[in-house]
């Protein structure tokens, strides 16, 4: 079992970065499926970006594409999220997640498909 620890979040000005952090111990990194996902106030989590175990292969929701970046460094157990040219629509409280990998094909876009997550992390884009 893997537990999840994030860190980065903060208060930044639009156009600003920032770069998030997930740590990971208690299991096997590179058997992992990573993911960050979000929640605003009043809405549901939503899908940011996720990785490969090897971090060859990266996805990204539409309206971050271009801006944030994930890799992953499996030596380190650790899952990073740079966010760049930031706005408001960014604020939200950032989750890192990870699915143990079977071979068997999932949706990463889902939150049901990850067991574990981190506490979460908050990010505030001001205006």
């Amino acid at each position: 079992q893997v537990q999840l620890v994030e860190s980065g979040g903060g208060l930044v000005q639009t156009g600003g970065s920032l770069t998030l952090s997930c740590a990971a111990s208690g299991g096997t990194f590179v058997n992992y499926g990573m993911a960050w996902f979000r929640q605003a106030p009043g809405k549901e989590r939503e899908f940011v970006t996720a990785i490969s175990s090897s971090g060859i292969s990266r996805y990204y929701a539409d309206s971050v594409k271009g801006r944030f970046t994930i890799s992953r460094d499996n030596a380190k157990n650790t899952v990073t999220l740079q966010m760049n040219s930031l706005k408001p629509e960014d604020t939200a409280v950032y989750y890192c997640a990870a699915r143990y990998l079977t071979g068997a094909y999932y949706d990463r876009t889902v939150v049901y498909e990850y067991r574990y997550w981190g506490q979460g992390t908050q990010v505030t884009v001001s205006s």
